[in-house]
């Protein structure tokens, strides 16, 4: 075994600790719905939609221009995005402008962001 390696080697049940932790735990529906978000901003594209969004609300045409996408493959992933409640449209006219929901979704990707970056 290397040194960096680090294992717990007790066997006494911590009861105390448990019983807290349990009654702090999410119930499994909610842990799920939460994977399911994750996986939503799992993916790379969808995430750079996100930090568009995160600096100006913007029109399938200007993200896909910005990301060098079709419009198609853009309203695919709004659609992803749309679906969990993570951006939200209006009309102008025939232009419809997406943004992020509210700013809940802001924190999570700048606070994301912030993290990654602490490296």
């Amino acid at each position: 075994m290397s040194k960096d390696e680090i294992f717990c080697d007790c066997e006494v049940i911590h009861a105390d600790v448990l019983e807290e932790v349990k009654t702090r735990m999410p119930i499994e529906e909610d842990i799920y719905d939460l994977s399911d978000f994750f996986k939503v901003l799992g993916d790379s594209t969808r995430l750079k939609i996100i930090s568009a969004l995160d600096a100006h609300e913007m029109c399938v045409c200007d993200i896909a221009v910005l990301l060098n996408m079709t419009k198609s493959a853009i309203s695919h992933q709004l659609r992803y995005l749309k679906q969990a409640d993570l951006v939200k449209f209006r009309k102008e006219g025939k232009v419809v402008f997406y943004s992020l929901k509210d700013d809940h979704v802001k924190d999570i990707f700048e606070i994301g962001m912030e993290h990654i970056k602490e490296k």
